[in-house]
């Protein structure tokens, strides 16, 4: 669906414009000259401002990041004479992107999922006091009010949940190191351990 020029420029200037300081600053420390910065910037507004709509853009910094280093990259391209540390700073605007990615987005979700899965084993009172405790943000003295035991329980439960997740998480770690890798030696025989 097309947005009318109005609300693209009205988006523009709230997600883009502000970070025009940065963009400019992280193409300064790249060494790129100060009149090819000017270029590149223009050139990444131009881009922004063809679009049909941008309600597709999650991230405004970002997208204008990825935009530059595209309009540089195209400007390296058409250069004969390609200078060595202009593609080794190309890197640093990729850093600029906010984003995890899907790569860390799944990582993140499978390690809360495992974590779940570890309070989810607790002891049913351990596992209560420490999802008020840990998760919920929960006082202590709340907590004690509420399920009507003595603070010194509540600390002592909410320790042990986190002592067992932690000593599971360990254990975890350890049967990933002794599992043999691809061509079956085992992770700690690789590092040496």
């Amino acid at each position: 669906m097309s947005q009318s020029r109005r609300e693209i420029i009205t988006w523009v200037g709230s997600n883009i414009v502000p970070h025009e300081g940065d963009l400019r600053s992280r193409l300064r420390r790249m060494a790129v000259p100060e009149d090819e910065i000017s270029d590149i910037v223009q050139d990444a507004y131009v881009k922004i401002a063809k679009l049909d709509s941008v309600t597709h853009i999650r991230n405004g910094r970002s997208y204008f990041f990825t935009t530059a280093r595209t309009m540089l990259l195209d400007r390296i391209r058409r250069e004969r004479i390609v200078r060595i540390d202009s593609m080794t700073e190309i890197e640093a605007l990729r850093l600029a992107d906010d984003d995890p990615g899907p790569e860390r987005r799944v990582s993140a979700r499978l390690e809360l999922e495992r974590v779940r899965r570890l309070i989810d084993g607790l002891p049913e009172r351990c596992r209560e006091i420490f999802e008020l405790r840990r998760v919920e943000g929960v006082s202590q003295r709340e907590i004690a009010a509420r399920l009507g035991l003595p603070e010194h329980i509540v600390e002592a439960q909410a320790a042990r949940g986190l002592k067992l997740i932690l000593k599971a998480l360990a254990r975890e770690a350890r049967s990933d190191e002794d599992a043999p890798g691809k061509n079956g030696e085992r992770a700690s025989d690789r590092h040496g351990i």
